[in-house]
């Protein structure tokens, strides 16, 4: 059978608009031994959902710290005794192993899904996650995912935790070779940062977290830069007062970005907050995370101060003092892999695929920050690959003058 289709009857679809704005609250917490029984910190933030009965806890431990932190484990069970009106322990803590390497094991991501099924946790259950970025990383995205969304009170243990990526909304694993490629927007219950935990990092994950303190500093805080660049003896040489003030202050201008900015969930193209940060997911990938991320941060931070400088925004005395700033706090701004194949677009192994990466994770124009000032950023769509590599070349030279230095001194 034909159907004549002008036969039809003509009727017209109307679309349905709908809008729908969601408010988020959480509180980030500043305290000295968490699991001291006599500290409400935890157990207050808890209680303050309202709701009477005990809440289930499941925790998931950066197995790095029971070197320096062998009880935290018996702690954490005495804390949960200790206030069992509150909380209680759904099952025994999970240890996982730290850095970038619970972000590149797919099997972690099922083994803690499997733990919250088996421990009968729900959207009014909490997951506290325990360590430093990477974990918590991994923990966010599993606490997301579950039930799309069981409460997550992340509890950050290094500098890099505590005033960047442990505050913040985003949660991630790496996959296909590259930084975050799965993950999620999921804002925390709450975040306590406990200054104890700092005491026993290593050198270079407390110097590590200094990086995206100095990054915020450079676009949003010339005096906060300031600070950072007038205490770099002070936080080189492990001053706790000046590492917590410099914590609180990035946290602050971190938070009111994600608060005010307009874009908490980056649905557009801009990422200031991630200055320097395209070439230092590529270096970690390069350098197979033998770079901590914010080791990776320093040199990005680096190379895009340096092309500021080239394309004539930031003038040559704030080109020095920034690279002077990093180098006494203790970071090296050059390695290898930033010239390994640079010339070579499809090699996989060149620096500036990260471009074209970072592109891609957002979707949209090409939208990179670079510097206008010492404090203030300033976005641009399009770069001169060869004044890239200009700036390599400069940091090379740099690099090589502070070696000398080195050996003179």
């Amino acid at each position: 059978m034909i159907v004549d289709i002008k036969q039809k009857t003509k009727f017209t679809v109307q679309s349905i608009q709908q809008s729908i704005k969601v408010t988020f609250n959480y509180e980030v917490h500043f305290t000295n031994n968490i699991f001291n029984l006599k500290n409400l910190t935890l157990a207050q933030a808890i209680a303050a959902d309202g709701e009477k009965k005990p809440k289930k806890i499941v925790a998931l431990i950066d197995a790095g710290l029971l070197e320096f932190w062998p009880d935290l484990r018996s702690q954490l069970t005495n804390y949960t005794k200790f206030y069992a009106e509150v909380l209680t322990l759904a099952v025994e803590p999970m240890l996982i192993a730290g850095g970038e390497v619970a972000k590149n094991e797919p099997r972690l991501l099922e083994q803690i899904h499997k733990l919250i099924e088996a421990a009968g946790l729900c959207r009014h259950s909490y997951i506290l996650g325990i360590g430093g970025g990477a974990v918590l990383d991994l923990v966010g995205y599993a606490a997301a995912t579950a039930h799309r969304g069981v409460r997550l009170i992340r509890i950050p243990t290094t500098v890099l935790a505590q005033n960047d990526s442990g505050i913040g909304v985003k949660n991630g694993i790496n996959a296909f070779g590259k930084k975050n490629f799965l993950g999620t927007f999921a804002p925390p219950y709450a975040v306590i940062n406990d200054s104890a935990f700092l005491t026993t990092l290593c050198d270079r994950d407390w110097r590590s977290g200094i990086a995206e303190a100095v990054k915020v500093a450079l676009i949003k805080d010339a005096n906060f830069f300031d600070f950072i660049h007038n205490h770099t003896t002070a936080l080189a040489h492990r001053d706790m007062d000046s590492m917590q003030q410099l914590i609180y202050r990035c946290a602050q201008l971190h938070l009111e970005h994600i608060a005010k900015a307009g874009d908490p969930f980056e649905m557009g193209s801009s990422r200031p907050l991630d200055f320097g940060h395209w070439a230092a997911h590529k270096l970690e990938q390069l350098t197979d995370y033998r770079l901590r991320h914010g080791e990776a941060v320093a040199i990005g931070i680096a190379l895009d101060s340096t092309y500021s400088y080239l394309i004539g925004m930031l003038s040559h005395k704030e080109l020095q003092k920034i690279l002077k700033t990093l180098v006494e706090l203790g970071f090296t701004l050059y390695v290898p892999e930033l010239t390994e194949q640079s010339s070579q677009l499809e090699n996989p192994r060149c620096l500036f695929r990260g471009l074209t990466e970072f592109q891609e994770h957002l979707g949209g124009e090409l939208t990179l920050t670079l510097l206008q000032i010492i404090g203030k950023g300033i976005e641009i769509h399009e770069v001169d690959l060869s004044l890239y590599k200009q700036a390599i070349s400069l940091l090379c030279e740099f690099d090589k003058q502070q070696q000398m230095l080195l050996k003179k001194n």
